[in-house]
Protein backbone atom coordinates (compact mmCIF):
# COMPACT_ATOMS: atom_id res chain seq x y z
CA UNK A 1 0.00 0.00 0.00
CA UNK A 2 1.16 3.50 -0.78
CA UNK A 3 1.28 6.20 1.85
CA UNK A 4 -1.79 7.75 0.21
CA UNK A 5 -3.66 4.44 0.54
CA UNK A 6 -2.67 4.15 4.19
CA UNK A 7 -3.85 7.69 4.85
CA UNK A 8 -7.17 7.04 3.16
CA UNK A 9 -7.69 3.94 5.29
CA UNK A 10 -6.72 5.91 8.40
CA UNK A 11 -9.22 8.66 7.60
CA UNK A 12 -11.95 6.11 6.92
CA UNK A 13 -11.29 4.35 10.22
CA UNK A 14 -11.28 7.69 12.01
CA UNK A 15 -14.64 8.56 10.48
CA UNK A 16 -16.16 5.26 11.69
CA UNK A 17 -14.78 5.65 15.25
CA UNK A 18 -12.36 2.73 14.82
CA UNK A 19 -9.79 4.54 16.93
CA UNK A 20 -7.21 1.77 17.22
CA UNK A 21 -6.99 1.12 13.48
CA UNK A 22 -7.04 4.84 12.76
CA UNK A 23 -4.11 5.41 15.09
CA UNK A 24 -2.08 2.53 13.64
CA UNK A 25 -2.64 3.67 10.04
CA UNK A 26 -1.91 7.33 10.78
CA UNK A 27 1.22 6.32 12.70
CA UNK A 28 2.37 4.13 9.79
CA UNK A 29 1.85 6.96 7.33
CA UNK A 30 3.61 9.38 9.67
CA UNK A 31 6.62 7.07 9.88
CA UNK A 32 6.93 7.18 6.08
CA UNK A 33 6.22 10.89 5.62
CA UNK A 34 5.46 13.41 8.40
CA UNK A 35 1.73 14.06 8.52
CA UNK A 36 0.11 17.33 7.56
CA UNK A 37 -1.56 19.28 10.35
CA UNK A 38 -5.11 17.95 9.82
CA UNK A 39 -3.98 14.33 9.92
CA UNK A 40 -1.56 14.98 12.78
CA UNK A 41 -4.46 16.24 14.87
CA UNK A 42 -6.47 13.14 13.97
CA UNK A 43 -3.51 10.96 15.00
CA UNK A 44 -3.42 12.71 18.38
CA UNK A 45 -7.15 12.34 19.00
CA UNK A 46 -7.23 8.68 17.90
CA UNK A 47 -4.31 7.94 20.20
CA UNK A 48 -6.04 9.65 23.10
CA UNK A 49 -9.29 7.77 22.56
CA UNK A 50 -7.62 4.36 22.47
CA UNK A 51 -5.61 5.08 25.62
CA UNK A 52 -2.19 5.91 24.16
CA UNK A 53 -1.78 9.01 26.31
CA UNK A 54 1.93 9.68 25.92
CA UNK A 55 1.77 9.12 22.16
CA UNK A 56 -1.27 11.37 21.78
CA UNK A 57 0.36 14.12 23.84
CA UNK A 58 3.44 14.00 21.63
CA UNK A 59 1.29 14.19 18.49
CA UNK A 60 -0.75 17.12 19.83
CA UNK A 61 2.47 18.87 20.85
CA UNK A 62 3.76 18.50 17.29
CA UNK A 63 0.44 19.82 15.98
CA UNK A 64 0.66 22.76 18.37
CA UNK A 65 4.13 23.70 17.13
CA UNK A 66 3.19 23.15 13.49
CA UNK A 67 0.21 25.49 13.90
CA UNK A 68 2.52 28.12 15.41
CA UNK A 69 4.96 27.65 12.53
CA UNK A 70 2.10 28.27 10.11
CA UNK A 71 1.07 31.36 12.09
CA UNK A 72 -2.27 29.87 13.17
CA UNK A 73 -2.39 30.91 16.86
CA UNK A 74 -6.04 29.92 17.30
CA UNK A 75 -5.35 26.39 16.12
CA UNK A 76 -2.21 26.20 18.25
CA UNK A 77 -4.23 27.32 21.25
CA UNK A 78 -6.90 24.69 20.59
CA UNK A 79 -4.24 21.97 20.50
CA UNK A 80 -2.78 23.27 23.76
CA UNK A 81 -6.22 23.16 25.36
CA UNK A 82 -6.80 19.57 24.23
CA UNK A 83 -3.48 18.49 25.71
CA UNK A 84 -4.39 20.24 28.96
CA UNK A 85 -7.89 18.74 29.02
CA UNK A 86 -6.51 15.22 28.62
CA UNK A 87 -3.99 15.77 31.40
CA UNK A 88 -6.60 17.29 33.72
CA UNK A 89 -9.07 14.48 33.11
CA UNK A 90 -6.53 11.90 34.27
CA UNK A 91 -5.55 13.89 37.36
CA UNK A 92 -2.39 15.75 36.25
CA UNK A 93 -3.50 19.26 37.18
CA UNK A 94 -0.14 21.09 37.22
CA UNK A 95 0.96 20.25 33.65
CA UNK A 96 -2.61 20.81 32.50
CA UNK A 97 -2.57 24.34 33.89
CA UNK A 98 0.74 24.91 32.10
CA UNK A 99 -0.84 24.02 28.76
CA UNK A 100 -3.87 26.21 29.43
CA UNK A 101 -1.50 29.08 30.17
CA UNK A 102 0.37 28.31 26.94
CA UNK A 103 -2.90 28.42 25.01
CA UNK A 104 -3.75 31.80 26.53
CA UNK A 105 -0.30 33.19 25.73
CA UNK A 106 -0.29 32.19 22.05
CA UNK A 107 -3.60 34.05 21.64
CA UNK A 108 -2.01 37.36 22.64
CA UNK A 109 -2.55 39.75 19.75
CA UNK A 110 -5.31 37.61 18.25
CA UNK A 111 -8.84 38.86 17.91
CA UNK A 112 -11.99 37.51 19.51
CA UNK A 113 -12.25 33.74 18.94
CA UNK A 114 -13.75 30.55 20.34
CA UNK A 115 -10.35 29.45 21.64
CA UNK A 116 -10.41 32.24 24.23
CA UNK A 117 -13.64 30.70 25.47
CA UNK A 118 -11.96 27.28 25.66
CA UNK A 119 -9.12 28.56 27.79
CA UNK A 120 -11.61 30.39 30.01
CA UNK A 121 -13.81 27.30 30.37
CA UNK A 122 -11.05 24.93 31.43
CA UNK A 123 -9.64 27.45 33.90
CA UNK A 124 -13.17 27.80 35.25
CA UNK A 125 -13.39 24.03 35.78
CA UNK A 126 -10.17 24.15 37.78
CA UNK A 127 -11.52 26.99 39.93
CA UNK A 128 -14.89 25.24 40.35
CA UNK A 129 -13.23 22.05 41.61
CA UNK A 130 -11.12 24.25 43.88
CA UNK A 131 -14.21 25.80 45.48
CA UNK A 132 -14.39 29.18 43.68
CA UNK A 133 -17.83 28.35 42.33
CA UNK A 134 -19.32 31.81 41.75
CA UNK A 135 -16.42 33.16 39.69
CA UNK A 136 -16.31 29.93 37.70
CA UNK A 137 -20.03 30.21 37.01
CA UNK A 138 -19.59 33.69 35.55
CA UNK A 139 -16.87 32.44 33.21
CA UNK A 140 -18.95 29.46 32.10
CA UNK A 141 -21.79 31.83 31.21
CA UNK A 142 -19.45 33.99 29.14
CA UNK A 143 -18.04 30.92 27.37
CA UNK A 144 -21.52 29.68 26.46
CA UNK A 145 -22.03 32.99 24.64
CA UNK A 146 -18.64 32.53 22.90
CA UNK A 147 -19.59 29.04 21.78
CA UNK A 148 -22.91 30.22 20.38
CA UNK A 149 -21.32 33.18 18.62
CA UNK A 150 -18.67 31.02 16.93
CA UNK A 151 -20.97 28.02 16.37
CA UNK A 152 -18.77 25.75 18.52
CA UNK A 153 -21.10 23.07 19.92
CA UNK A 154 -18.31 21.46 21.93
CA UNK A 155 -17.62 24.73 23.73
CA UNK A 156 -21.32 25.33 24.39
CA UNK A 157 -21.67 21.80 25.79
CA UNK A 158 -18.66 21.94 28.09
CA UNK A 159 -19.55 25.42 29.35
CA UNK A 160 -23.15 24.43 30.09
CA UNK A 161 -21.81 21.33 31.79
CA UNK A 162 -19.82 23.63 34.04
CA UNK A 163 -22.89 25.76 34.73
CA UNK A 164 -24.89 22.69 35.74
CA UNK A 165 -22.15 21.38 38.02
CA UNK A 166 -21.86 24.78 39.69
CA UNK A 167 -25.57 24.71 40.45
CA UNK A 168 -25.27 21.24 41.98
CA UNK A 169 -22.34 22.34 44.12
CA UNK A 170 -24.35 25.35 45.31
CA UNK A 171 -27.20 23.12 46.44
CA UNK A 172 -29.45 23.98 43.48
CA UNK A 173 -30.11 20.34 42.67
CA UNK A 174 -33.25 20.53 40.50
CA UNK A 175 -31.93 23.43 38.40
CA UNK A 176 -28.52 21.83 38.02
CA UNK A 177 -29.91 18.44 37.01
CA UNK A 178 -32.29 20.02 34.49
CA UNK A 179 -29.35 21.81 32.84
CA UNK A 180 -27.29 18.62 32.80
CA UNK A 181 -30.19 16.79 31.14
CA UNK A 182 -30.24 19.48 28.45
CA UNK A 183 -26.49 19.10 27.96
CA UNK A 184 -26.87 15.34 27.53
CA UNK A 185 -29.43 15.80 24.75
CA UNK A 186 -26.67 17.24 22.56
CA UNK A 187 -24.29 14.45 23.52
CA UNK A 188 -26.71 11.59 22.81
CA UNK A 189 -27.72 13.05 19.43
CA UNK A 190 -24.11 13.18 18.22
CA UNK A 191 -23.69 16.96 18.31
CA UNK A 192 -20.51 16.72 20.43
CA UNK A 193 -17.11 15.33 19.42
CA UNK A 194 -15.99 12.04 21.06
CA UNK A 195 -13.42 13.47 23.45
CA UNK A 196 -15.81 16.01 24.95
CA UNK A 197 -18.79 13.65 24.77
CA UNK A 198 -16.93 11.20 27.01
CA UNK A 199 -15.90 13.91 29.46
CA UNK A 200 -19.49 15.12 29.60
CA UNK A 201 -20.90 11.63 30.18
CA UNK A 202 -18.56 10.96 33.08
CA UNK A 203 -19.01 14.37 34.68
CA UNK A 204 -22.81 14.22 34.49
CA UNK A 205 -22.91 10.74 36.02
CA UNK A 206 -20.54 11.85 38.77
CA UNK A 207 -22.81 14.85 39.41
CA UNK A 208 -25.90 12.62 39.66
CA UNK A 209 -24.06 10.37 42.09
CA UNK A 210 -22.99 13.34 44.20
CA UNK A 211 -26.61 14.33 44.76
CA UNK A 212 -27.71 10.68 45.06
CA UNK A 213 -30.02 10.79 42.04
CA UNK A 214 -29.92 7.06 41.32
CA UNK A 215 -32.51 7.16 38.56
CA UNK A 216 -30.50 9.58 36.45
CA UNK A 217 -27.22 7.89 37.33
CA UNK A 218 -28.59 4.55 36.14
CA UNK A 219 -30.01 6.00 32.93
CA UNK A 220 -26.90 7.94 31.95
CA UNK A 221 -24.61 5.07 32.93
CA UNK A 222 -26.58 2.79 30.61
CA UNK A 223 -26.24 5.39 27.85
CA UNK A 224 -22.49 5.72 28.50
CA UNK A 225 -22.15 1.93 28.36
CA UNK A 226 -23.86 1.81 24.97
CA UNK A 227 -21.69 4.67 23.72
CA UNK A 228 -18.50 2.92 24.87
CA UNK A 229 -19.59 -0.46 23.53
CA UNK A 230 -20.13 1.10 20.08
CA UNK A 231 -16.43 2.09 20.10
CA UNK A 232 -14.54 -1.07 21.17
CA UNK A 233 -11.12 0.61 21.14
CA UNK A 234 -12.24 3.39 23.47
CA UNK A 235 -10.23 3.52 26.73
CA UNK A 236 -10.31 6.88 28.63
CA UNK A 237 -14.00 6.68 29.46
CA UNK A 238 -14.41 2.90 29.58
CA UNK A 239 -12.73 2.66 33.00
CA UNK A 240 -14.97 5.38 34.42
CA UNK A 241 -17.95 3.67 32.81
CA UNK A 242 -17.08 0.40 34.52
CA UNK A 243 -16.73 2.08 37.92
CA UNK A 244 -20.18 3.64 37.69
CA UNK A 245 -21.65 0.39 36.40
CA UNK A 246 -20.00 -1.46 39.27
CA UNK A 247 -21.52 0.87 41.88
CA UNK A 248 -24.98 0.52 40.42
CA UNK A 249 -24.72 -3.23 39.88
CA UNK A 250 -23.61 -3.65 43.49
CA UNK A 251 -26.62 -1.67 44.70
CA UNK A 252 -28.91 -3.63 42.37
CA UNK A 253 -27.63 -7.00 43.61
CA UNK A 254 -25.68 -8.12 40.52
CA UNK A 255 -22.54 -8.77 42.53
CA UNK A 256 -20.76 -11.25 40.22
CA UNK A 257 -21.11 -8.80 37.32
CA UNK A 258 -20.02 -5.95 39.59
CA UNK A 259 -16.88 -7.89 40.55
CA UNK A 260 -16.02 -8.36 36.88
CA UNK A 261 -16.61 -4.67 36.16
CA UNK A 262 -14.50 -3.56 39.14
CA UNK A 263 -11.58 -5.79 38.16
CA UNK A 264 -11.78 -4.65 34.54
CA UNK A 265 -11.76 -1.01 35.67
CA UNK A 266 -8.66 -1.65 37.79
CA UNK A 267 -6.90 -3.36 34.89
CA UNK A 268 -7.82 -0.62 32.39
CA UNK A 269 -6.82 2.27 34.63
CA UNK A 270 -3.67 0.76 36.16
CA UNK A 271 -1.47 1.35 33.12
CA UNK A 272 1.67 3.42 32.78
CA UNK A 273 -0.44 6.59 33.08
CA UNK A 274 -1.93 7.23 36.52
CA UNK A 275 -5.64 7.95 36.14
CA UNK A 276 -7.34 9.82 38.97
CA UNK A 277 -10.18 7.28 38.93
CA UNK A 278 -7.92 4.28 39.64
CA UNK A 279 -8.38 4.70 43.39
CA UNK A 280 -12.14 4.58 42.99
CA UNK A 281 -11.83 1.35 41.01
CA UNK A 282 -9.78 -0.28 43.76
CA UNK A 283 -12.17 1.01 46.42
CA UNK A 284 -15.18 -0.47 44.61
CA UNK A 285 -13.40 -3.80 44.32
CA UNK A 286 -12.62 -3.68 48.05
CA UNK A 287 -16.25 -2.99 48.90
CA UNK A 288 -17.43 -6.06 47.03
CA UNK A 289 -14.71 -8.22 48.53
CA UNK A 290 -15.63 -7.05 52.05
CA UNK A 291 -19.32 -7.75 51.53
CA UNK A 292 -18.48 -11.25 50.26
CA UNK A 293 -16.29 -11.97 53.29
CA UNK A 294 -13.00 -11.89 51.35
CA UNK A 295 -11.36 -9.78 54.04
CA UNK A 296 -7.69 -10.23 53.10
CA UNK A 297 -8.40 -9.29 49.48
CA UNK A 298 -10.50 -6.32 50.62
CA UNK A 299 -7.65 -5.11 52.83
CA UNK A 300 -5.30 -5.15 49.84
CA UNK A 301 -7.80 -3.33 47.60
CA UNK A 302 -8.38 -0.60 50.18
CA UNK A 303 -4.60 -0.20 50.50
CA UNK A 304 -4.28 0.24 46.73
CA UNK A 305 -7.19 2.69 46.72
CA UNK A 306 -5.42 4.83 49.32
CA UNK A 307 -2.13 4.68 47.42
CA UNK A 308 -4.00 5.80 44.29
CA UNK A 309 -5.50 8.83 46.02
CA UNK A 310 -8.93 7.55 47.12
CA UNK A 311 -9.52 7.61 50.90
CA UNK A 312 -10.50 4.09 52.01
CA UNK A 313 -13.27 5.29 54.33
CA UNK A 314 -15.85 4.15 55.23
CA UNK A 315 -15.01 0.74 53.74
CA UNK A 316 -11.87 0.13 55.78
CA UNK A 317 -13.73 0.99 58.99
CA UNK A 318 -16.53 -1.44 58.14
CA UNK A 319 -13.88 -4.08 57.47
CA UNK A 320 -12.43 -3.50 60.94
CA UNK A 321 -15.95 -3.69 62.39
CA UNK A 322 -16.51 -7.04 60.67
CA UNK A 323 -13.22 -8.23 62.14
CA UNK A 324 -14.46 -7.34 65.63
CA UNK A 325 -12.09 -4.36 66.02
CA UNK A 326 -14.78 -1.92 67.11
CA UNK A 327 -12.40 0.57 68.71
CA UNK A 328 -10.32 0.86 65.53
CA UNK A 329 -13.40 1.30 63.35
CA UNK A 330 -14.80 3.97 65.67
CA UNK A 331 -11.52 5.91 65.72
CA UNK A 332 -11.26 5.87 61.92
CA UNK A 333 -14.81 7.14 61.43
CA UNK A 334 -14.58 9.83 64.13
CA UNK A 335 -11.42 11.16 62.51
CA UNK A 336 -12.96 11.01 59.04
CA UNK A 337 -16.08 12.92 60.09
CA UNK A 338 -13.97 15.53 61.87
CA UNK A 339 -12.19 16.24 58.57
CA UNK A 340 -15.29 16.39 56.35
CA UNK A 341 -17.63 19.38 56.37
CA UNK A 342 -19.74 19.05 53.20
CA UNK A 343 -23.12 17.37 53.91
CA UNK A 344 -23.09 15.07 50.84
CA UNK A 345 -19.62 13.78 51.74
CA UNK A 346 -20.60 13.35 55.40
CA UNK A 347 -23.67 11.38 54.37
CA UNK A 348 -21.37 8.75 52.82
CA UNK A 349 -19.56 8.23 56.14
CA UNK A 350 -22.42 8.61 58.62
CA UNK A 351 -24.23 5.27 57.98
CA UNK A 352 -21.06 3.35 58.84
CA UNK A 353 -20.54 5.65 61.83
CA UNK A 354 -24.03 4.89 63.18
CA UNK A 355 -23.54 1.14 62.72
CA UNK A 356 -20.16 1.27 64.46
CA UNK A 357 -21.39 3.39 67.36
CA UNK A 358 -24.26 0.96 67.95
CA UNK A 359 -21.84 -1.98 67.92
CA UNK A 360 -19.57 -0.08 70.34
CA UNK A 361 -22.46 0.72 72.71
CA UNK A 362 -22.26 4.50 72.23
CA UNK A 363 -25.94 5.07 71.52
CA UNK A 364 -25.76 8.82 72.05
CA UNK A 365 -23.28 9.16 69.21
CA UNK A 366 -25.30 6.73 67.09
CA UNK A 367 -28.47 8.77 67.58
CA UNK A 368 -26.67 12.03 66.72
CA UNK A 369 -25.34 10.44 63.55
CA UNK A 370 -28.74 9.11 62.52
CA UNK A 371 -30.35 12.49 63.11
CA UNK A 372 -27.71 14.19 60.96
CA UNK A 373 -28.35 11.74 58.12
CA UNK A 374 -32.07 12.54 58.38
CA UNK A 375 -31.39 16.27 58.18
CA UNK A 376 -29.18 15.87 55.11
CA UNK A 377 -31.75 13.62 53.45
CA UNK A 378 -34.49 16.19 53.94
CA UNK A 379 -32.30 19.03 52.68
CA UNK A 380 -31.26 17.14 49.54
CA UNK A 381 -34.63 15.46 48.92
CA UNK A 382 -32.96 12.28 47.62
CA UNK A 383 -34.96 9.02 47.96
CA UNK A 384 -31.70 7.09 48.43
CA UNK A 385 -30.70 9.22 51.41
CA UNK A 386 -34.18 8.97 52.88
CA UNK A 387 -33.86 5.18 52.78
CA UNK A 388 -30.43 5.41 54.44
CA UNK A 389 -31.81 7.73 57.11
CA UNK A 390 -34.76 5.43 57.82
CA UNK A 391 -32.48 2.42 58.22
CA UNK A 392 -30.18 4.30 60.58
CA UNK A 393 -33.03 5.70 62.69
CA UNK A 394 -34.65 2.28 62.98
CA UNK A 395 -31.38 0.64 64.02
CA UNK A 396 -30.82 3.24 66.74
CA UNK A 397 -34.36 2.90 68.10
CA UNK A 398 -33.97 -0.88 68.22
CA UNK A 399 -30.64 -0.59 70.05
CA UNK A 400 -32.27 1.80 72.54
CA UNK A 401 -34.92 -0.83 73.31
CA UNK A 402 -37.83 0.88 71.57
CA UNK A 403 -38.68 -2.00 69.26
CA UNK A 404 -42.19 -0.76 68.45
CA UNK A 405 -40.99 2.63 67.17
CA UNK A 406 -38.08 0.95 65.43
CA UNK A 407 -40.44 -1.38 63.59
CA UNK A 408 -42.43 1.51 62.13
CA UNK A 409 -39.32 3.25 60.83
CA UNK A 410 -37.83 0.03 59.49
CA UNK A 411 -40.96 -0.93 57.56
CA UNK A 412 -40.82 2.40 55.71
CA UNK A 413 -37.08 2.03 55.07
CA UNK A 414 -37.56 -1.50 53.71
CA UNK A 415 -40.16 -0.28 51.24
CA UNK A 416 -37.85 2.54 50.16
CA UNK A 417 -34.99 0.13 49.47
CA UNK A 418 -37.26 -2.13 47.44
CA UNK A 419 -38.39 0.82 45.35
CA UNK A 420 -34.73 1.61 44.70
CA UNK A 421 -34.13 -2.02 43.68
CA UNK A 422 -31.48 -2.47 46.38
CA UNK A 423 -31.84 -6.06 47.66
CA UNK A 424 -28.84 -6.12 50.00
CA UNK A 425 -29.87 -2.97 51.84
CA UNK A 426 -33.47 -4.19 51.99
CA UNK A 427 -32.32 -7.52 53.46
CA UNK A 428 -30.29 -5.76 56.15
CA UNK A 429 -33.41 -3.85 57.14
CA UNK A 430 -35.38 -7.10 57.29
CA UNK A 431 -32.82 -8.49 59.75
CA UNK A 432 -33.53 -5.53 62.03
CA UNK A 433 -37.26 -6.03 61.54
CA UNK A 434 -36.82 -9.64 62.59
CA UNK A 435 -34.98 -8.61 65.75
CA UNK A 436 -37.64 -6.00 66.53
CA UNK A 437 -40.39 -8.62 66.16
CA UNK A 438 -38.47 -10.96 68.47
CA UNK A 439 -38.25 -8.19 71.07
CA UNK A 440 -42.04 -7.73 70.72
CA UNK A 441 -42.61 -11.45 71.41
CA UNK A 442 -43.58 -12.27 67.81
CA UNK A 443 -41.31 -15.24 66.99
CA UNK A 444 -43.33 -16.26 63.95
CA UNK A 445 -42.77 -12.98 62.10
CA UNK A 446 -39.24 -12.72 63.40
CA UNK A 447 -38.29 -16.10 61.93
CA UNK A 448 -39.95 -15.27 58.62
CA UNK A 449 -38.11 -11.94 58.31
CA UNK A 450 -34.74 -13.46 59.21
CA UNK A 451 -35.20 -16.41 56.86
CA UNK A 452 -36.12 -14.13 53.98
CA UNK A 453 -33.07 -11.95 54.60
CA UNK A 454 -30.85 -15.03 54.80
CA UNK A 455 -32.04 -16.22 51.39
CA UNK A 456 -31.16 -12.85 49.87
CA UNK A 457 -27.70 -12.88 51.46
CA UNK A 458 -27.12 -16.43 50.20
CA UNK A 459 -28.13 -15.45 46.66
CA UNK A 460 -25.91 -12.36 46.69
CA UNK A 461 -22.91 -14.13 48.16
CA UNK A 462 -22.93 -11.93 51.29
CA UNK A 463 -21.31 -14.60 53.47
CA UNK A 464 -20.75 -12.53 56.66
CA UNK A 465 -24.38 -11.36 56.73
CA UNK A 466 -25.66 -14.85 55.97
CA UNK A 467 -23.56 -16.34 58.79
CA UNK A 468 -24.78 -13.71 61.23
CA UNK A 469 -28.41 -14.46 60.45
CA UNK A 470 -27.71 -18.19 60.77
CA UNK A 471 -26.44 -17.53 64.28
CA UNK A 472 -29.48 -15.42 65.11
CA UNK A 473 -31.71 -18.27 63.93
CA UNK A 474 -29.73 -20.90 65.84
CA UNK A 475 -28.38 -22.52 62.68
CA UNK A 476 -24.74 -21.44 62.55
CA UNK A 477 -21.78 -23.43 63.86
CA UNK A 478 -21.44 -21.11 66.86
CA UNK A 479 -25.11 -20.37 67.36
CA UNK A 480 -25.61 -22.66 70.36
CA UNK A 481 -22.57 -21.40 72.22
CA UNK A 482 -23.01 -17.71 71.47
CA UNK A 483 -26.80 -17.53 71.34
CA UNK A 484 -26.62 -14.92 68.60
CA UNK A 485 -24.85 -12.46 70.92
CA UNK A 486 -22.47 -9.83 69.66
CA UNK A 487 -18.89 -9.79 70.94
CA UNK A 488 -19.76 -6.94 73.32
CA UNK A 489 -22.82 -8.78 74.61
CA UNK A 490 -20.77 -11.92 75.29
CA UNK A 491 -18.34 -9.71 77.23
CA UNK A 492 -21.18 -8.26 79.28
CA UNK A 493 -22.63 -11.73 79.89
CA UNK A 494 -19.33 -12.96 81.29
CA UNK A 495 -19.17 -10.03 83.69
CA UNK A 496 -22.80 -10.61 84.71
CA UNK A 497 -21.98 -14.26 85.36
CA UNK A 498 -19.06 -13.21 87.54
CA UNK A 499 -21.50 -11.32 89.77
CA UNK A 500 -20.95 -7.81 88.46
CA UNK A 501 -23.63 -5.15 88.85
CA UNK A 502 -24.49 -2.80 86.01
CA UNK A 503 -22.48 -0.05 87.72
CA UNK A 504 -19.45 -2.29 88.15
CA UNK A 505 -19.64 -3.57 84.57
CA UNK A 506 -19.97 0.00 83.27
CA UNK A 507 -16.87 1.00 85.20
CA UNK A 508 -15.00 -2.07 83.94
CA UNK A 509 -15.84 -1.41 80.27
CA UNK A 510 -15.80 2.38 80.35
CA UNK A 511 -19.45 2.64 79.33
CA UNK A 512 -22.53 4.22 80.89
CA UNK A 513 -24.88 2.30 83.15
CA UNK A 514 -27.68 2.94 80.66
CA UNK A 515 -25.66 1.29 77.91
CA UNK A 516 -24.91 -1.72 80.11
CA UNK A 517 -28.60 -2.00 81.01
CA UNK A 518 -29.42 -2.13 77.31
CA UNK A 519 -26.80 -4.81 76.72
CA UNK A 520 -28.15 -6.90 79.58
CA UNK A 521 -31.68 -6.54 78.20
CA UNK A 522 -30.50 -7.66 74.76
CA UNK A 523 -28.67 -10.65 76.26
CA UNK A 524 -31.76 -11.83 78.13
CA UNK A 525 -33.94 -11.31 75.03
CA UNK A 526 -31.61 -13.16 72.66
CA UNK A 527 -31.03 -16.05 75.05
CA UNK A 528 -34.71 -16.26 75.86
CA UNK A 529 -34.03 -16.35 79.61
CA UNK A 530 -35.95 -14.45 82.31
CA UNK A 531 -33.18 -13.33 84.66
CA UNK A 532 -29.50 -12.63 85.22
CA UNK A 533 -29.25 -15.88 87.13
CA UNK A 534 -30.63 -17.84 84.19
CA UNK A 535 -28.23 -16.04 81.84
CA UNK A 536 -25.35 -16.99 84.15
CA UNK A 537 -26.42 -20.61 84.05
CA UNK A 538 -26.60 -20.48 80.25
CA UNK A 539 -23.10 -19.06 80.08
CA UNK A 540 -21.68 -21.85 82.25
CA UNK A 541 -23.60 -24.56 80.42
CA UNK A 542 -22.37 -23.39 77.00
CA UNK A 543 -18.74 -22.79 77.85
CA UNK A 544 -18.80 -19.00 77.57
CA UNK A 545 -17.00 -18.71 80.91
Amino acid sequence: MTTIDVLERARTSFGTSSWGDAYRQFAAADAATPLELDDLEKLALAGYLCGLDEESTRAWTRAHHEALRRNHPERAARNAVQIGAGLLFRGEAAPAMGWFARGERVLEGSGDCAERGWVRTWNAFVRMWGGAIESAQDDFTESVADGQRFDDSDLVTLSRLGQGMCLLMQGEGPSGLALLDEVMVGVTTGEVSPMYAGITYCTVIAGCSEVFDLRRAREWTAALTRWCDAQPDLVPFRGNCLIHRCELMQLGGAWPDAMVAAQQACDLLAGTVAWDTLGSAYYQLGELQRLRGEFAAAEESYRKAKESGRPPEPGIALLRLAQGRHDVAAAVLRRSLAEIQEPPARSRILPAYVETMIASGDLGAARAGAEEIGQIAEAMGAPYLRAVAGSAAGAVLLAEGDARSALRRLRVAGSAWRELDAPYEAARVHVLIGLACAALNDPETSTSELAGACRVFEKLGAAPDRDRVDVLMGRGPHSHAAGGLSAREVEVLRLVASGGTNRAIARELGLSEKTIARHVHNVLTKLGVPSRAAATAYAYENGLI
